[in-house]
């Protein structure tokens, strides 16, 4: 064991293993984990250049569940914070639709701005921290651009001045008055500190507002955050955003397959519509700054009658060319389906999980690189393991063997590993793709 591995502190060891055991994807430590996805990788983060430039992006990663699509958000989503982004993220449900006529695009919304994350903020809900570092940045280039203090009459005007240009670079956008009229109204409050105002702003940012006239009885605006008009905020906030010092605003929303689930047909191709209004505005120029990237599984995305690919302007698209297959996929379309992780790299994966747990649990590591590829040799020779095999399942077998020979010492793993039950068990196919796979709509 490495002098690395033994300085995992143990709280991110824990979480590791235990969201892993659970079948979730954890959302730190995931550095000490990732293998494999190179290609993927790199096509992300050409994507992060791009919206670094002033640029935007759309991309689908598409994948069977537990086929490491939800690990190669979080893993962006990381990366993507150490280069000073802005993230929100979150799952649709049958509650939280991209569009619907009960509130289930708002509720996307909603979810997504709880979820706004930064470097400093990783868990979530940094808005107010946002918009307090905005005006204090101001303050600070204020002062040291004029030199003046801040009970300077003169340093006041300054700082109003550079709030009101950005502010006001934001009138030219769809809706951008009225974010731009939010922004000075909290801009103002924060110099009177006027904690309840500000509260009433960061209330309407976060679209908890369901009625006009509440609205504008307590902030004097007639504009509410709605089904309809989210995603025009999303874009607005992401030039804000640039313009509060930050690098840009990544979007990440998963469980695409909730729209293919929505049982009228009308719905559906409402939800594909908003789909295709973002994909354009991402492709032709009328988002800046801004990053989106969807979740899916493939028949999700790939079926002609409920999928991605019913509504034909989609379809026309993001359907692969001639020319892309597997083994030799376009990292650069629109679309990335992940290939499966191949043995060599769940070999270097069960490694780091068995020297992560021994860490946490304090022993030392036990299990032989013989064992380990025993391990990999009987999951890899399940039937339809080549194309159905998953990451999770492999995962959450080696983590029950290492706590079963942890909890019974007199148990070896060699033992479990040669044991007729082990055998019998692996030996069954995996699920075919089009299968049970997708009658069970869970992590």
């Amino acid at each position: 064991m490495t002098e690395q591995k033994r300085r995992i502190p143990k709280r991110i060891a824990q979480t590791v293993l235990n969201s892993l055991k659970g079948g979730v994807v954890p959302r730190i430590g995931l550095p000490y984990i990732t293998v494999g996805r190179k290609a993927e990788i790199e096509a992300l983060l050409h994507d992060v250049d791009i919206i670094s430039e002033g640029g935007a992006s759309f991309r689908f990663v598409v994948g069977r569940y537990g086929s490491g699509k939800s690990f190669l958000l979080q893993a962006i989503r990381n990366y993507v914070m150490d280069k000073n982004f802005v993230v929100v993220d979150g799952d649709l449900s049958p509650e939280r639709r991209l569009q619907g006529t009960k509130g289930q695009g708002l509720a996307t919304y909603r979810e997504l701005i709880q979820n706004l994350a930064t470097k400093t903020r990783p868990e979530g809900g940094a808005l107010p921290l946002i918009l307090d570092r905005w005006i204090n940045s101001v303050q600070a280039q204020v002062a040291e651009e004029s030199g003046l203090s801040q009970e300077n009459s003169r340093f006041s005007e300054l700082v109003d001045k550079k709030i009101y240009e950005v502010i006001s670079s934001l009138n030219e956008l769809v809706h951008g008055f009225d974010f731009a009229q939010l922004l000075k109204m909290y801009y103002e409050a924060y110099i009177n500190n006027d904690e309840e105002t500000r509260a009433k702003v960061i209330k309407w940012f976060r679209g908890e507002y369901t009625r006009k006239t509440e609205a504008k009885n307590e902030l004097g605006v007639n504009i509410i955050i709605s089904d309809d008009d989210w995603y025009e905020y999303i874009k607005l906030f992401a030039m804000f955003f640039r313009q509060a010092g930050y690098t840009g605003l990544m979007v990440m929303v998963d469980e695409l397959v909730n729209i293919y689930k929505i049982p009228n047909s009308i719905s559906r191709q409402y939800n594909y519509e908003k789909m295709l209004t973002m994909y354009n505005d991402a492709l032709q120029g009328k988002a800046k700054y801004l990053g989106i990237i969807m979740g899916a599984t493939p028949q999700a995305v790939e079926d002609r009658r409920r999928g991605v690919y019913s509504y034909e302007a989609l379809r026309s698209r993001l359907a692969n060319g001639k020319f892309s297959k597997a083994g030799a996929s376009d990292m650069y379309a629109p679309v990335i389906k992940l290939e499966p992780l191949n043995a060599e790299e769940m070999l270097v994966l069960t490694e780091k999980l068995a020297q992560m747990h021994a860490s946490l649990y304090g022993y030392e590591m036990t299990i032989s690189d013989e064992d380990l590829a025993t391990f990999i040799k009987i999951e890899y020779g399940r039937v339809g393991a080549d194309s159905n095999i998953t990451p999770r399942e492999v995962i959450r077998d080696f983590i029950e063997l290492l706590d079963i020979t942890l909890q019974h010492p007199d148990k070896q793993i060699s033992d479990l590993l040669n044991s007729d039950e082990f055998s019998y068990t692996k030996s069954e196919a995996v699920s075919d793709e089009k299968g049970a796979d997708y009658t069970e709509f869970t992590i």
